[in-house]
């Protein structure tokens, strides 16, 4: 049975007025794979899968000073990339979405590439400025591998948007978005640089939100996803948090981290964020929450949600932590895009206005109905998966 919380975030988002978003930078195509750990018989689908990213390595490791030959079987080839998962879910959670970024068709980079068809059909606009990358995402029952060729998005600068849309278009694009979502700075040479241009020749010039049923709403929201930082160094990592601290004066700014990305973002900083935790590698709930808050006060932004696979810790300026409990869903139909599916969520309860732990089971309840259906939840589908969601354990 569900928790009143839950009751009342499905109720809230179902009721909230629509508001625009727009998103941003990156494209990917991505080839979901699994690795043949033995056939039956040389038909393609007659294996048995490597299950898990343990038994993986362990293959590899085997191979050491000898060599070793792992198929890979392609179950899919799908659109990708952080930010069009995130822009996607969120134009099936019925909000109208643009979408900037890496979508287009090699050698006419401003058409779209037909692999985002059924992505463009969810926006409300898609602008394709340059080719996607490539990731081949090898998925196993207790994780992925994602293995990313970026080549194509180092392109996507500061100075190529403002040579593609010109200034006056890129305010105007900006002026009405209650949320702003810029994904994917670790693969991204050019991200930081559109976090910066933002902050000095966008932001400063926009108009006063009004949104239809609210008082005016002064501050918007930035939603920021690193992607995995764990190759960049310590000193590349401390600059991208000068620059959020930068944006924080024009917006809201909420760093998204899974607990890979938080343990790196905390060795950057030596914040100290898991440094009372009785086993850091894997915290509970309410470290989990407690190393939101630190790094919250560590970066200076308004607010720091961590998601790992048990459920989701974030603090805010409203709350110093908060904590929600999500269902282990043992064998996901799809992993590749999880994560991305819980930032919509959350930065759609988030930008609705909900409490902080609404957010988080909003979240939560998104990237479980993703894992579970293997596709991007509607608005009604992500409030009945919240009232399905087993009560948070006091």
């Amino acid at each position: 049975m569900p928790s009143a919380l839950q009751s009342t975030a499905a109720a809230a988002l179902a009721n909230s007025p629509t508001f625009p978003a727009l998103l941003g930078f990156d494209g990917f195509t991505d080839a979901i794979l699994h690795a043949v750990n033995s056939r039956a018989s040389m038909r393609v689908d007659d294996f048995a899968r490597i299950a898990t990213i343990t038994e993986f390595s362990q293959r590899i490791a085997g191979a050491a000073g000898k060599s070793t030959n792992i198929e890979l079987v392609r179950h899919e080839l799908r659109f990708g990339g952080n930010g069009p998962l995130m822009a996607g879910a969120l134009g099936s959670l019925s909000l109208p979405v643009t979408y900037i970024g890496g979508v287009g068709r090699p050698g006419d980079e401003r058409t779209l590439h037909p692999i985002y068809e059924p992505f463009a059909r969810r926006c409300a606009k898609v602008y394709p400025v340059s080719a996607p990358a490539f990731t081949d995402a090898l998925e196993f029952d207790d994780g992925k591998l994602m293995l990313g060729k970026p080549g194509n998005l180092q392109g996507i600068t500061w100075a190529s948007l403002k040579t593609i849309f010109g200034l006056p278009a890129l305010i105007d694009l900006f002026a009405s978005q209650r949320l702003i979502g810029i994904v994917n700075w670790t693969m991204m040479g050019g991200v930081q640089g559109i976090w910066q241009g933002l902050c000095d020749e966008v932001l400063p010039k926009l108009p006063v939100l009004h949104i239809p049923g609210h008082m005016p709403i002064v501050r918007r929201r930035i939603f920021i996803d690193l992607a995995d930082p764990a190759k960049r160094t310590d000193p590349d990592i401390r600059s991208a948090m000068a620059t959020l601290r930068n944006l924080e004066a024009h917006a809201d700014v909420t760093l998204g981290l899974n607990l890979a990305e938080a343990a790196r973002v905390d060795r950057a900083l030596n914040s100290g964020a898991f440094a009372s935790c009785r086993h850091p590698a894997s915290p509970t709930g309410p470290e989990v929450a407690s190393a939101a808050e630190v790094l919250r006060n560590a970066t200076g932004l308004s607010c720091v949600v961590i998601h790992p696979r048990s459920g989701a810790g974030a603090s805010d300026s409203m709350t110093a932590a908060a904590w929600f409990d999500g269902p282990m869903v043992a064998k996901p139909r799809l992993s590749t895009g999880a994560g991305d599916h819980f930032n919509a969520g959350f930065s759609l309860a988030q930008a609705a206005g909900l409490p902080l732990e609404e957010c988080l089971a909003a979240g939560t309840a998104t990237c479980c109905a993703y894992v579970r259906d293997a596709e991007s939840p509607t608005l009604a589908r992500l409030c009945e998966m919240l009232a399905a969601l087993p009560e948070p354990q006091a």
